[in-house]
């Protein structure tokens, strides 16, 4: 029997709001069974969850982690690992090298928001580059918008929360935006790998909108070693999930799926199980195993 599981979620150790240790007593406390820690590129979390999860009955977690990887024109696909372990050396090596070439984007971003006229309070920045904690857009974004400076910048331009601010200037596209350089597609299933784990892609259709590019793009990580694809997800209706579902049984790949928890006051991805397999069977495959 299939557990109840949500195999994406994200604590204080990469852009959620919640230690690694609350985001899986929300988890506990709302049915989960199956629960997998994902931090951008960060497995710093994991131990703390492990602890916590060991304390509550009824619930499990998977070490996991979401890498940020590069496939040609895109530059933020992401690449979840479970069951990896997370303190092998290989994995823990490329994950520093990742974070380094993601800090220094986030200087030289950062430089782009004054460029644009943006007040940019690196606090917050500063102390999680102290922690050898990861640094997303998303802490840019928030930087600009919790600035008091901008307050009426912000009112103008119709920017009411952070994600604006990341969607209005730090998405491809955009003024401050500059893209990162490693790792490729490749090389994140090839890490996830070595460490023991299997490779998911998460939530396709959240980074690409045509499903004959989704599929194609399927086929080629899957020539690359990729093992599943999570094909529930919180924003995805019953057309792209049986899409996805489909695709995979054809291919024999695993199918995952969350709610993509980012904490409780997230505007998107705020409640644990908040998403639908739409009536058909997931493929958990080791994930799941004991």
């Amino acid at each position: 029997m299939t557990p109840v599981f949500d195999l994406q979620s994200h604590s204080i150790a990469s852009d959620g709001a919640l230690t690694p240790a609350a985001v899986v007593q929300a988890a506990h406390a709302a049915g989960i069974e199956l629960l997998a820690l994902t931090d951008h590129d960060s497995v710093a979390g994991v131990d703390e969850a492990l602890a916590a999860a060991a304390e509550l009955p009824g619930i499990r977690v998977v070490p996991g982690l979401e890498v940020s990887a590069l496939d040609d024109d895109r530059e933020d696909l992401h690449i979840c690992g479970y069951g990896v372990d997370h303190h092998h050396h290989a994995l823990t090596g490329a994950l520093a090298a990742w974070r380094a070439d993601r800090a220094h984007r986030s200087l030289r971003m950062t430089e782009a928001l004054r460029a644009c006229g943006w007040a940019v309070d690196t606090t917050e920045i500063d102390r999680r580059a102290a922690a050898n904690r990861s640094i997303g857009r998303p802490h840019l974004a928030a930087a600009v918008f919790d600035h008091p400076d901008n307050a009426a910048r912000l009112v103008a331009e119709g920017l009411r929360n952070s994600t604006d601010v990341l969607v209005a200037y730090l998405i491809p596209g955009t003024p401050a935006f500059l893209p990162r350089t490693t790792p490729t597609v490749a090389e994140a299933i090839g890490v996830l790998h070595d460490a023991g784990g299997v490779a998911i892609w998460a939530h396709p259709f959240w980074d690409v909108d045509e499903p004959d590019r989704v599929l194609a793009m399927l086929d080629r990580f899957v020539a690359l070693g990729l093992d599943g694809v999570e094909a529930y997800y919180a924003t995805f209706d019953a057309a792209q999930t049986r899409l996805l579902h489909d695709a995979a049984v054809e291919r024999d790949l695993l199918t995952t799926g969350s709610a993509d928890f980012h904490g409780p006051d997230h505007p998107t991805f705020r409640r644990f199980g908040a998403f639908s397999t739409h009536g058909l069977t997931p493929r958990l495959g080791p994930i799941a195993a004991p």
